[in-house]
């Protein structure tokens, strides 16, 4: 049951004073302008229409995407700021929600996001380790995000960080690495990102040079499993994993080369539930089990395209296995019971 809606305004590269290799906005937004005040308005009007629709929506965020707003002229950004916070001040409206650069972040801009009343400031940090954010021509370094992550919560904002695996230079070790100095800022929310190479940017160009080769599909989710399990096993709330599906942004339309899969939260979610299953398995090979889990997380317990129920009938013939919903259950927690003589142990 969907309870939370984020009205997405998109400001295509607006602001933003570096290429990273990986970066074509104009791609993923699927827009090449940026959007006037009164098309922003059009905007959160029409994604009201609906959202009043949904009794269950209790929590409604605008949101702004696609670029550096912090970077965008202040004057600027207060005309799409004075717009959001009239509908926060309404009541249509609980939060304002915006992404921008680790390096954009000043003492004025706080000032000024705070006076239109910003409720969240995303971090694109994509990597804490120098060498990835120097190949991928971020232009700042690690210490940039430690210094704008205590201005953020010195006045008062929910921070998220960004990450991004598989770029140049990259590493599991390295990706790790960034998982826990992530949890070193606190953020309250955070985004994986696997690298996805588009056309039309540096890293495409590198790809086809023989210069770059993005990790193979099961190599990531093994690295995303991992960094997804230190962050919210330290109280961080992983709200995306992998980039959401668009028309533009799919294998097979000339747009992606690689890198991309449309399911890749599941994909990395259900290894996480195969994990936990299996151990709790504890070697045992033969008897009657249950396998449970909260109906939000009962797919994943199957797996994407029942891969787990896959796995555990051919690595585990002498089970008998039952899967099973229950709402007692936490979502993203799974739980093992055997059946005996004397019932479910």
């Amino acid at each position: 049951m969907k309870t939370h809606a984020i009205i997405p305004i998109f400001i295509p590269h607006a602001g933003c004073p570096h290429d990273c290799v990986f970066c074509n906005q104009k791609a993923i937004t699927a827009r090449t302008e940026i959007p006037t005040v009164d098309d922003a308005e059009d905007t959160i009007l029409r994604h009201l229409a609906t959202i009043r629709k949904n009794p269950d929506i209790r929590t409604v965020e605008i949101a702004f995407y696609g670029g550096s707003f912090t970077a965008i002229p202040l004057e600027q950004q207060a005309s799409w700021l004075a717009l959001a916070q009239k509908y926060k001040q309404e009541g249509l409206v609980d939060k304002i929600h915006l992404s921008t650069r680790p390096d954009c972040i000043t003492q004025p801009v706080l000032e000024q996001l705070a006076a239109y009343g910003a409720d969240i400031i995303e971090l694109g940090v994509q990597s804490f380790d120098g060498e990835v954010l120097r190949r991928a021509a971020r232009g700042h370094d690690a210490a940039v995000v430690f210094r704008a992550a205590e201005m953020i919560r010195q006045y008062g904002f929910q921070l998220g960080i960004q990450l991004m695996t598989g770029l140049p230079g990259d590493s599991y070790e390295k990706c790790i690495q960034s998982a826990e100095q992530t949890i070193r800022v606190a953020p309250e929310i955070a985004r994986i990102y696997p690298t996805v190479i588009i056309r039309d940017t540096a890293l495409f160009h590198m790809y086809e040079a023989g210069q770059y080769q993005p990790p193979d599909l099961m190599e990531t989710v093994r690295t995303v499993k991992d960094m997804y399990r230190k962050l919210t096993g330290a109280g961080i709330q992983v709200i995306r994993v992998g980039l959401k599906s668009t028309d533009l942004i799919r294998n097979g339309d000339g747009t992606v080369v690689g890198g991309y899969h449309p399911a890749f939260r599941q994909l990395v979610e259900s290894e996480i539930a195969r994990e936990d299953l299996e151990t709790q398995l504890a070697g045992e090979t033969e008897g009657e089990v249950r396998f449970r889990a909260h109906p939000a997380s009962f797919s994943n317990m199957i797996g994407h395209r029942k891969k787990n129920r896959i796995y555990f009938k051919e690595h585990y013939p002498g089970l008998n296995i039952r899967y099973q919903q229950d709402p007692a259950i936490p979502p993203g927690a799974y739980h093992v019971a055997w059946l005996t003589e004397q019932g479910e142990v």
